[in-house]
């Protein structure tokens, strides 16, 4: 019996044993017991500005001004009685509403914003910019955790992400340069992600090769490569090979006006709007389609979906080849949207970082979209509040979103399973 076909069996006699998880309750605790020392004890004497909208918005909110150490006492409190509820739930065996932890995050995230902000030497920040500024950041992330659901849905560990964004983000500098058009970079990024794909698809699949070793293979082998060519024939004749002209923003009339969602969801270049697109696509898809049925049943038992007819080697197949398509079109948000040139190694690890995202969202389109945005709003928050001036070391910020994750994947903040035939090749018997 192969140990795709023992795993789900396992977790099916763990489910009826009934043994109490105490692990959310402990995170909650602790969560409490932070926000008691910094936010609420340490909390400076300030009030903390968060400007809605700017000065030339066409719709105005007032800014929203919280005293630092109300609230820091107040999101103690509410966070203490949630750790108390998760406590009693598991103390009785009933399972912890998920609303428990959502209203936990915002209120610590609440918490830990009033802080830092009124902290700062000027208490005062653009929330608007803040999440705009987080959103553009988490743009190949979102891409790159995309491409990780569709690969692992389907029972393929995609370890090469970071390989897909690298030569999405090459493809794009060069052929847009030569062609002169945005447009033709970013479909020469879909290609040359999908071509990394076919290379992963085939060891792993085809040859049965570990999956983890392919990918990282391919991380390094591309790496090498496109840093090679940047260095000799890119910089010999950077106009013409590296170059690419930029993705304009697109504003739709009046909703681009919106306060804080306005710029978010209606004010985006075309990979933005992509971005958006391959989300709910993905996430249709997999949960109301014949095909996500397919997907999903490959990646869960791939012999059971063998037996109703189902080609499990050549849905994957083509679930990897999708799946670096879409992470090439991340990888062209770095050449066409950020900057207009490119650099060796210029995607800096976020193909990992978009790999620990899936993890953190669980293995779904949404999860791993607002685990992405997680990522890019750390990042950001580093950029504003050093501008501000707070007193925060930035080194504390970076790690903070890599800390979130490491706990969900521990089971601080949930269960957290993987699809049962993920890294197991399949081969028929």
């Amino acid at each position: 019996m192969s140990a795709a076909t023992v795993q789900p069996q396992q977790e099916t006699v763990a489910d009826h044993v009934g043994v109490k998880n105490w692990k959310a309750p402990v995170g909650f605790a602790i969560g409490a017991l932070v926000s008691l020392l910094m936010f609420a004890i340490g909390s400076p004497d300030q009030t903390a500005i968060f400007r809605i909208s700017a000065d030339d918005d066409r719709f105005r909110l007032q800014d929203v001004h919280l005293p630092a150490p109300t609230v820091g006492w107040v999101v103690t409190i509410v966070l203490a009685a949630i750790a108390v509820y998760a406590f009693l739930q598991v103390r009785k065996g009933s399972h912890i509403s998920r609303w428990a932890g959502i209203a936990f995050a915002l209120f610590f995230v609440t918490g830990f914003l009033t802080w830092v902000v009124g902290s700062a030497n000027t208490p005062s920040i653009s929330l608007a910019g803040l999440v705009a500024g987080s959103v553009t950041l988490a743009v190949p992330l979102i891409f790159g955790s995309m491409s990780g659901v569709l690969c692992e849905r389907s029972g393929v560990v995609n370890i090469a992400i970071e390989g897909q964004l690298l030569s999405g983000a090459f493809a794009a500098a060069v052929a847009g340069s030569i062609s002169g058009s945005a447009f033709v970079g970013l479909l020469a990024a879909a290609v040359a992600g999908m071509l990394v794909s076919v290379v992963l698809a085939a060891f792993s699949i085809q040859y049965l090769v570990n999956q983890i070793i392919v990918g990282v293979v391919l991380n390094v082998l591309v790496s090498g490569v496109t840093g090679f060519l940047a260095s000799t024939l890119l910089s010999r004749d950077p106009e013409l090979w590296n170059n690419p002209p930029r993705l304009p923003d697109i504003s739709i009339p009046l909703l681009s006006d919106i306060p804080i969602i306005g710029p978010i969801l209606f004010k985006q270049s075309v990979v933005g709007y992509l971005m958006y697109f391959a989300v709910i696509a993905i996430y249709v898809g997999l949960y109301y389609t014949k095909w996500g049925l397919r997907v999903r049943a490959v990646g869960e038992h791939p012999q059971a979906a063998d037996t109703v007819g189902i080609n499990v080697n050549r849905m994957r197949f083509w679930n990897v080849v999708a799946g670096g398509g879409v992470a090439g079109l991340g990888g062209a948000f770095f050449t066409l949207v950020a900057v207009s040139s490119f650099t060796p190694d210029m995607t800096a690890g976020q193909g990992y970082i978009a790999l620990a995202a899936l993890i953190f969202g669980r293995w779904n389109p949404i999860g791993a979209f607002f685990a992405a945005l997680l990522f890019g709003f750390a990042t950001n928050l580093q950029y504003v509040l050093s501008i501000v001036g707070t007193s925060v070391p930035s080194q504390f910020l970076a790690m903070l979103p890599y800390l979130v994750t490491i706990l969900a994947v521990a089971g601080l903040v949930g269960k957290s399973r993987a699809p049962a035939a993920g890294g197991v090749p399949y081969v028929k018997e």
